[in-house]
């Protein structure tokens, strides 16, 4: 696959071809179509001998025009071989591990995982299918090396983590699972393939939830796997089109291709106003702690400069109250929306404790570091002078003076 341009060029164009289309359309058409006619019969022709990449189309569960293009295009900003498009990001991570485990293997996963994937790991593959499952603290490789053992067949990372910014060195884990001959995949949600790239880094499988930064606009649901080991691809793909049937729709490929459009812009936005309110949080005397990879504080911001090209736009800070406290300084935002999800234009903030996390009990979450005064924003794209207002206005509310607006 052509790489060989800068990520800008390829997040506007790359995987839209205009003269793959009647009309030369510079934007991919939405296909909508669930089936294509074929120009005559063959008898020899199988369903895996179709080649999209030569315009050849049958069904769009097996492909679709509009996917097809999204597909070559995240992979291309992944610096991958092989993209794959589905309904959402849970079902893209659960693709993969079902790719790469069966009953009676072994996973290894970080102990900060997205409350949704620990739930899939540890409810589907660890008491419904068999699949062992080991949460460790990936912030120390040595953990990682450690919890391999002979069965091991999948090693499962995000970086950061949701909601406590953790990070992991991809590079350290990549050489422990080429070490031990088991396949490696890390969740880049968070940071975007402008930010980091795992798969350059050493990893065998990224995984998006394309809801989030991809789209960046909070109105599709999607996720994606990308790989460029080929073998992977094949049993990706055949539970993509076949075991699964789970696809993303074409109008969700286009909303998605529209989003990458602007994703560079967009995360030195999102990044830029994140770094302006981590270091007003930093210095706030309401403010206990602040989870952010770009502050010199963060215990892992040498390691963010070393493996990604920017910080990303989502933080989390401790609240110097309890979980009352909280609720009157969510309460008396206004910019700053209170709903779960990542990655939009708009600022988003929500309690961990109370809403993403609250599935995991509370022990564990506290283990976690999770607490109930725990506060995550997606910091979005407004001006920064608004944002920071809005923040000074759930303090006051804390402080126990009246809200304004």
């Amino acid at each position: 696959m052509d790489h060989d341009r800068q990520f800008e060029t390829l997040a506007v164009g790359h995987g839209e071809d205009p003269s793959e289309t009647q009309r030369g359309d510079v934007v991919s058409p939405i296909h909508l179509a669930s089936t294509f006619a074929v120009p005559e019969l063959d008898t020899d022709m199988s369903l895996e001998a179709v080649d999209p990449d030569e315009g050849q189309f049958v069904y769009s569960r097996l492909n679709n025009p509009t996917r097809h293009a999204l597909e070559r295009r995240l992979a291309a900003l992944e610096g991958g071989d092989h993209g794959f498009a589905f309904g959402s990001g849970t079902a893209a991570i659960a693709t993969a591990v079902f790719a790469a485990v069966e009953p009676g293997d072994h996973v290894v996963a970080f102990d900060d995982l997205y409350a949704g994937t620990r739930r899939m790991l540890e409810t589907l593959f660890r008491d419904k299918l068999g699949v062992d499952v080991s949460f460790v603290d990936a912030t120390d490789p040595d953990n990682v090396a450690d919890a391999v053992r002979p069965e091991t067949t999948f090693v499962w990372m995000e970086t950061p983590t949701n909601p406590r910014m953790k990070l992991c060195d991809i590079e350290a884990i990549a050489d422990i699972a080429d070490d031990a001959g088991v396949l490696f995949g890390v969740d880049n949600t968070f940071l975007s393939p402008y930010f980091q790239q795992p798969l350059e880094l050493g990893a065998d499988v990224v995984a998006h939830s394309t809801t989030k930064y991809l789209n960046g606009h909070s109105d599709s649901v999607g996720g994606a796997l990308v790989t460029s080991d080929d073998d992977f691809a094949d049993s990706v793909e055949f539970l993509q089109q076949v075991g699964l049937g789970n696809v993303l729709a074409p109008f969700d490929a286009y909303l998605v291709l529209r989003g990458t459009k602007t994703l560079a812009p967009r995360m030195r936005d999102h990044e830029a106003n994140a770094l302006a309110i981590a270091e007003y949080l930093d210095d706030h005397d309401l403010v206990t702690d602040v989870h952010y990879p770009g502050l010199d504080t963060h215990p892992q911001h040498d390691l963010a400069d070393a493996q990604q090209s920017g910080y990303g736009g989502i933080l989390s800070f401790e609240l110097d109250g309890d979980i009352d406290d909280a609720k009157r300084f969510l309460d008396a935002l206004d910019d700053l929306n209170l709903a779960v999800s990542v990655g939009g234009v708009e600022s988003l903030v929500e309690l961990p404790a109370g809403m993403t996390h609250e599935p995991i009990p509370k022990p564990e979450r506290e283990a976690m570091g999770i607490t109930d005064s725990l506060i995550r924003v997606s910091v979005g794209i407004e001006a920064i002078d608004d944002l920071v207002d809005d923040l000074d206005r759930g303090f006051a509310a804390m402080r126990g003076a009246p809200a304004t607006q």
